[in-house]
């Protein structure tokens, strides 16, 4: 077991972290991928085969279908678009009037298969959240591969093709990570809107890539990043990095607020970074949830107070880090 000498989360915080009235439905439908990247908090990958079964699809669908207070369904994996109930999560959401995202990795486009994608998301209107955790090639085919920056500049060619980017209702965002730490020299998320222009600038000057909005996320230390510290015993030493940055105005607009992330069994956490680490919501009577129980119950409003942890810092160090990027 690694020490580390950082104050539990909820006592940094002035009142208990509560839940609100959930608008977002962000579901994890399994850890196939067909990249296995070095930062990967899911840990997915080509060789994973855990994937969303067809019953839990049915209760997803009849959740979203069943609560209009649920604006936006988040899909995310693995690469999404290779596990079970893609198509029919997005089909039934959009029929729901709902905002769909799609966590994309770019490269799956190029897989068998997966060929209609772009097309499909187009036609679906589907917003697109797509990795780029650098605008420079070596950067990128680091953390995620030799040629994943080649084929991921082709892909968002291809969907600025099919109106991305320039369409008002085909929004194409991308995600920068930083590179993994090998040293205690850390380092938090540069500046989301200066970086932001960097990206724009850069990519269409050499690529002729239009897109929407770039979204800055820390490293939280779980799954591959959370291996990848405690071999370099660099682990204890940034969370209290992150700890030492806290910073209190990020926790009014913290995504596990809002949110539910369901994983490919239908249970309910309070984010995906709590998924992975295996720490359920919990309902007030302290009962772990599911959707099944949601469903039971005719509420998606059964928790009061979110479940946090040490890695909580990585979301709230500096202008704070969520799904959509910077908080504040």
């Amino acid at each position: 077991m690694i020490q580390t000498s950082v104050t539990p989360f909820k006592h940094k915080l002035n009142s208990p972290l509560t839940k609100q009235h959930i608008t977002v439905l962000q579901v994890n439908l399994g850890k196939r991928c067909n990249l296995a990247c070095t930062h990967c908090h899911v840990e997915a990958g080509p060789k994973r085969i855990e994937e969303l079964s067809p019953e839990i699809c049915e209760q997803l669908i009849e959740i979203i279908c069943a609560f209009p207070q649920i604006k936006i369904v988040d899909l995310t994996g693995g690469a999404p678009e290779m596990n079970y109930g893609f198509k029919y999560l997005v089909e039934a959401a959009k029929l729901a009037k709902k905002e769909v995202i799609v966590r994309s990795n770019l490269t799956i486009y190029f897989e068998d298969g997966f060929g209609d994608l772009p097309e499909y998301f187009a036609q679906h209107q589907v917003r697109v959240v797509a990795s780029l955790p650098c605008y420079l090639a070596d950067n990128v085919d680091k953390m995620r591969g030799a040629g994943v920056y080649d084929d991921s500049i082709k892909a968002l060619q291809w969907l600025n093709q099919v109106g991305y980017g320039k369409q008002q209702n085909l929004i194409l965002d991308l995600v920068y990570n930083p590179q993994l730490a090998f040293s205690e020299k850390f380092s938090l998320t540069p500046d989301q809107a200066k970086l932001e222009q960097d990206y724009k600038v850069f990519l269409q000057e050499h690529f002729g890539i239009v897109f929407n909005n770039l979204f800055t996320i820390t490293n939280l230390p779980v799954g591959r990043t959370k291996l990848h510290l405690e071999h370099k015993k660099l682990y204890a030493p940034y969370l209290q990095f992150l700890e030492s940055n806290f910073n209190p105005k990020t926790v009014e607009n913290l995504m596990c607020r809002d949110q539910l992330s369901v994983d490919y069994l239908g249970n309910v956490y309070d984010c995906d970074f709590n998924q992975m680490m295996n720490l359920p919501a919990k309902t007030r009577e302290g009962e772990n949830l599911t959707i099944a129980k949601l469903l039971a119950a005719g509420s998606l409003d059964l928790i009061d107070e979110i479940q946090t942890a040490a890695y909580c810092y990585g979301c709230t160090a500096g202008c704070g880090s969520s799904c959509g990027g910077a908080l504040v």
